[in-house]
């Protein structure tokens, strides 16, 4: 038997009132061997007072619940994207060093050499893309002034590489799922170039992709779930002080022949690089009027850095990553980002105007070597 002589009828109570002694730290001492009780404590919680505490605990949990789900969920989404784009180029990267990259004049040849460094469970042809990605998505488009707007965006109408910003490459778009879960359309360029010998190598211009971190589930929404590489959809994804952008991407770099070809309909003034990552954001965008302003670069820092930047120059500050990432930076790395502007510098072509971002101060500066491969574009939508 637990107790030696029936316990007092209010055993219960005084357990209670001790446990809340204990918890809250009263001088509250129970002894139940003797069922002896002293205290200072002259009474316990009334009932009214422990539904009030109750009730003030699921308002809380009301209000904090659903926003710690949603923070989980866009981490989550952004730690899959992050792993999936790095085990991608891993897988690009092998392929260039084995020289078994270039030289497909389609995106099937391309996707079937993919497979073997990238597991992949199913192809689907241009006609049957529905099967292998969400036939329509949610377009997300950011504005500070009346918060975030939605709109229907049908996928069945990507077909060829033109569609996904990519006019030149003339290959059509497939649909892919990978083992991994992960969902999307791509399409292939057949100029891609092998750089077995080097370092200074990004594969992911050899390719177009739009990409679901989850497959078929929900939310299936730009640019939370699903985001892209070296895709450009001429699409507002975020708009500052009435200006929209579309969201951040990847430009493929073209050679100085074809920058020399296009420079005058692009109004490049000088080429100089066989790998000229800044001249093939201006041909993504259309053109150099189509590429945002210095101007348009600090209000994006505005709003990032929560103050105002100078147009030019540096400006020390602390950014709220959160920010960034609403506006589609999400696949940069936490130690910062470059976006590209319309400005060349100086007459050689070999360097153009950038933002920096990074976490303590933004810089708009003319020291953007228009053969980097990490600089991000963005464009003017319509």
């Amino acid at each position: 038997m637990l107790f030696r002589k029936s316990p007092p009828p209010n055993l219960l109570s005084h357990l209670a009132q001790s446990l809340i002694g204990i918890l809250f730290k009263s001088d509250y001492n129970f002894n139940v061997r003797n069922y002896v009780f002293s205290t200072n404590v002259k009474k316990g919680f009334t009932m009214a007072e422990i539904l009030i505490t109750l009730g003030i605990i699921g308002i809380v949990a009301a209000v904090t619940i659903p926003t710690l789900v949603s923070k989980y969920q866009e981490k989550a989404w952004s730690t899959s994207a992050q792993v999936f784009e790095r085990r991608l180029e891993e897988a690009l990267k092998t392929m260039n060093t084995q020289q078994t990259l270039a030289g497909y004049t389609d995106t099937a040849g391309f996707l079937n050499e993919l497979s073997q460094h990238f597991k992949i469970h199913k192809i689907c042809k241009n006609t049957e893309i529905d099967k292998c990605f969400e036939n329509t998505i949610t377009w997300n488009i950011h504005d500070i002034y009346t918060g975030t707007q939605s709109e229907l965006f049908n996928t069945s109408n990507i077909h060829d590489a033109a569609d996904m910003g990519q006019d030149n490459w003339g290959t059509e778009v497939l649909g892919v799922q990978f083992v991994n879960g992960t969902t999307g359309l791509i399409a292939y360029n057949p100029d891609c170039k092998e750089q077995p010998y080097t370092n200074q190598f990004s594969g992911t211009s050899c390719i177009s992709l739009l990409y679901d971190t989850n497959g078929f589930k929900t939310p299936n929404s730009y640019p939370k779930d699903i985001r892209s590489i070296n895709a450009k959809f001429n699409k507002c994804a975020f708009k500052r002080n009435g200006t929209c952008f579309t969201a951040p991407f990847k430009p493929a770099p073209i050679t100085k022949a074809e920058c020399e070809a296009l420079k005058t309909d692009l109004g490049i003034t000088a080429c100089n690089y066989d790998t000229d990552y800044w001249a093939g954001a201006v041909n993504a965008c259309g053109g150099r009027t189509k590429m945002p302003t210095q101007a348009n670069l600090a209000t994006i820092a505005a709003y990032i850095y929560g103050i105002n930047v100078n147009s030019i120059g540096t400006t020390p500050a602390h950014w709220d990553k959160n920010k960034a990432d609403e506006l589609g930076f999400f696949n940069t790395s936490s130690d910062g980002f470059i976006v590209w502007a319309n400005n060349e510098y100086g007459a050689g072509g070999t360097d153009a105007y950038v933002r920096w971002f990074y976490p303590n101060y933004t810089m708009y500066y003319h020291f953007g070597n228009r053969n980097s491969s990490n600089t991000l574009a963005i464009c003017l939508a319509d």
